[in-house]
């Protein structure tokens, strides 16, 4: 790094302060944005966009966050290196991948760039990337991880993760590889493995985390890819392939795009009544803390979901003109808004089990957060209940106190994934551990029929 003088500091760290204090305050409150028919309000586009990032306090010892009545939390395993993804192998192993963003220099070019990596750096995320995934065991039970081994390392900013048959596969963040398991062992003996598929990356790698998951029947995988921007303002050129997700074949790594106008799929996940196809999306920024709600949708094969030209179906963004007005007309409306700026990463659909009977049916979604809403969003995990495999109801907050009374992160909910016996554990990457929630035995709500 350069050297820079005290003074030249002081004014980066000033201009830091006065950006923090930009843009405009929520008119609605966050539940306006939420549901199946969400308030959507005019564009607001100021000068400098609207700035209002958590810095990181995190947990102290013995602090736990708050978990939904009929539950309690417990910290499963600490002291990692950024953990955003959870996969559970079916002997009960969880893995979890401690992953940041790759180098991406032409993503922090100019003054827009160099002050999104200091707000960056601000949230807890300017650590350089573990490259490794993690296997934690858990014995007895208890919800606690008594065994810890680096399972798979050498990786490249790793994220989604999926074992079909004797294969595991890993999405990095340029390509899809596979490699050879065998069920029990804590350390990968084909720690080599091979490539798939290459997927979009490169010196910008806007959204650098790839997601993945399988069909129903194994034949396909399913790969999130987000967006190389947050509207298309460096060119359509850059988002070949991006703001899309892949289907690609196991067996011979051919692939299409399956679906796209989804800026930036994250969670991906299949509905188990009915085996359709589900995402959480991070919709755009630079609207108004109110635009745009971010959301929970079935995937239609062929679907196209409006991004850049438009959000939450028809509704144009007004920086973006669309060559084809009929694309804009044929945009799908999204299943469900999850409010505006949540930044909704993790998806995983419960199973009755171990957990009252409220959430036996439904979605868990962890959202990490707003950097860019007045006053923040999200910061917690949600449950969105189902019925006959689609959203009914409204949601249910399983997790909070992310966020203290000062507006410090302790935490930031990522990837959420069920344990063998159907318990939640989410992965916290500014808090650096994995929290397991199950149900409180001696509530009343736990002990309903």
């Amino acid at each position: 790094m350069p050297f820079r003088s005290p003074a030249a500091l002081a004014a980066l760290s000033l201009s830091v302060a006065i950006l923090a204090g930009c843009g405009e305050e929520a008119k609605l409150p966050v539940e306006a944005g939420i549901g199946p028919s969400p308030q959507l309000p005019a564009p607001r586009q100021t000068m400098l966009p609207t700035v209002q990032v958590a810095s990181v306090e995190r947990w102290t010892e013995g602090a736990l966050p708050a978990a939904a009545a009929g539950l309690r939390a417990v910290s499963f395993a600490e002291d990692l290196a950024h953990p955003r993804w959870l996969y559970v192998l079916p002997n009960g192993d969880v893995l979890v991948a401690e992953t940041n963003s790759p180098p991406k220099p032409d993503d922090t070019k100019g003054v827009k760039g160099f002050f999104m990596k200091m707000m960056m750096k601000k949230a807890g995320a300017g650590t350089p990337s573990a490259n490794r995934i993690t296997l934690l065991r858990d014995s007895d039970g208890d919800g606690r991880a008594e065994l810890r081994r680096v399972f798979l390392e050498g990786l490249n900013s790793p994220f989604g993760m999926v074992l079909v048959d004797n294969d595991l596969y890993v999405a990095d963040t340029d390509a899809v590889r596979r490699f050879a398991y065998r069920p029990g062992e804590t350390r990968l003996t084909d720690s080599a493995g091979q490539k798939l598929v290459d997927l979009p990356a490169g010196t910008r790698n806007h959204h650098w985390t790839k997601s993945l998951t399988a069909s129903h029947d194994g034949r396909f995988l399913y790969v999130g890819v987000g967006s190389n921007s947050d509207h298309a303002e460096h060119g359509m050129a850059e988002e070949e392939g991006r703001a899309a997700i892949w289907e690609i074949e196991r067996a011979t790594g051919r692939h299409r795009i399956y679906a796209d106008g989804l800026r930036n799929p994250v969670g991906l996940a299949i509905e188990p009544t009915t085996s359709r196809l589900w995402a959480v999306v991070n919709e755009r920024d630079e609207l108004g803390s109110d635009l745009v709600p971010d959301y929970l949708t079935s995937v239609r094969e062929g679907g196209f979901y409006g991004w850049p030209y438009s959000y939450y179906g028809a509704n144009p963004d007004p920086r973006v003109k669309d060559p084809d007005p009929a694309r804009v007309a044929r945009a799908i409306v999204p299943d469900y808004a999850l409010g505006s700026h949540v930044a909704p990463l993790g998806l995983a659909f419960s199973r009755e089990g171990a957990l009252p009977r409220t959430f036996a049916s439904g979605a868990f979604i962890g959202e990490h957060g707003s950097w860019n809403r007045k006053p923040p969003s999200g910061y917690k995990v949600v449950f969105v209940p189902f019925r006959d495999g689609r959203p009914a109801g409204e949601p249910v907050d399983v997790l909070t106190g992310f966020l203290d009374s000062d507006g410090k992160a302790r935490g930031r909910p990522v990837g959420v994934a069920l344990d063998r016996q159907g318990n939640l554990l989410v992965a916290d990457d500014v808090g650096n551990r994995v929290w397991w929630v199950g149900a409180d035995r001696h509530s009343a709500e736990a002990q309903k029929p």
